[in-house]
This record gives structure tokens, C-alpha cells and sequence, in this order.
């Protein structure tokens, strides 16, 4: 018997508990790759300004699965124009599903909506997932892929985004 499963996104606050574990899964995955505290990267995470992620200017999308989070990420204002993506996550237990893809989707359209026309983003040089998801996803690259990744550092990316006309 095969069961469907049913996805939703939904904008929450950064103190929501749906976040919690977006949040939680973040501070660890950054203190094993980078080797850092974890409760550090906790705290980096959880204290960051919240209303940086709320409307008008940015968002914090949570993408649940028959009401379990699965995925998520965020934006906030950069400029005038540009809208920066952070804290793009997918839960461990269910990569590899298109997930990431739509967390993407889902945050360029709601920057459209709020009148971004451009995206900014930077991941660490310790996750070529995240840099193979942002180039598949149409990110240009602002760095030099031949040099070696940690000479890099973070790995900033940008993408031009159109508004889609609607037709009458």
C-alpha cells in the first residue's frame, strides 16, 4: 500500500517551533564541518536578529511534510534590490528528494513579490552540495571555481531574478 505524503510551506517567525529544528539541525551540521562549538553555532543562529527575516523585507519559509519540518531557508534585505538568502536547509533524513530545489523556488518567488529583482548568497566552502544545488538552480558563481575551495572561503553566488508578466 503506498501512502502520499503531503508538502506545505509556510512562512513562520524565526521563534516559531516549527524553525526549531531547521535551526537546531543548522548549528549542528555547521559544528562538524567547520569544527566549531556547537554551542556557538547555536547561538549564532538563535540570536541572530529575527525581524531581519520577517516581512516586509525577508521571509523564513519552513517546508513541512504530513506537518513535520523537512526543509527550509530564509532572506533578508541586502540592498535596495537584492534579497539574500541564509540558512537554506534540508533535514538529513530527507535529502536527495528535490527539497533544497523547492526551498529555492519557493524564496526567489517571494522576493519577487516584494520587489527584489536580484539574489545574493555566500555557503562555506565545506559544503559542495549547497554549491552544486545554487549552480544547478541557475546561480552564477562569484569566485573562481578552478581555485581550491578553502582558499576561497565563503562562496558567493547571485541570481538576476524576473518578474513573470501575467497575461490577461
Amino acid at each position: 500500500m503506498s501512502r502520499t505524503r503531503r508538502l506545505q510551506i509556510q512562512a513562520v517567525k524565526q521563534g516559531d517551533p516549527l524553525a526549531a529544528p531547521l535551526l537546531d539541525e543548522l548549528a549542528v551540521e555547521y559544528s562538524t564541518r567547520y569544527e566549531r562549538p556547537l554551542q556557538e553555532q547555536v547561538e549564532s543562529l538563535t540570536t541572530y536578529p529575527g525581524e531581519e527575516f520577517a516581512p516586509p523585507d525577508g521571509a523564513l519559509l519552513v517546508v513541512t511534510e504530513d506537518g513535520r519540518p523537512v526543509a527550509g531557508g530564509a532572506f533578508r534585505r541586502y540592498d535596495e534590490s537584492t534579497a539574500e538568502l541564509k540558512r537554506i536547509w534540508t533535514s538529513s533524513e530527507h535529502r536527495r528528494r528535490g527539497l533544497g530545489r523547492i526551498v529555492l523556488a519557493e524564496l526567489e518567488a517571494e522576493a519577487v513579490l516584494r520587489g527584489y529583482t536580484r539574489i545574493y548568497l555566500t555557503t562555506g566552502w565545506r559544503q559542495p552540495e549547497a554549491v552544486g544545488l545554487y549552480l544547478s538552480a541557475g546561480y552564477t558563481a562569484l569566485f573562481d571555481p578552478t581555485r581550491p575551495a578553502e582558499e576561497i572561503g565563503p562562496h558567493p553566488f547571485e541570481k538576476h531574478l524576473i518578474r513573470k508578466v501575467e497575461s490577461a
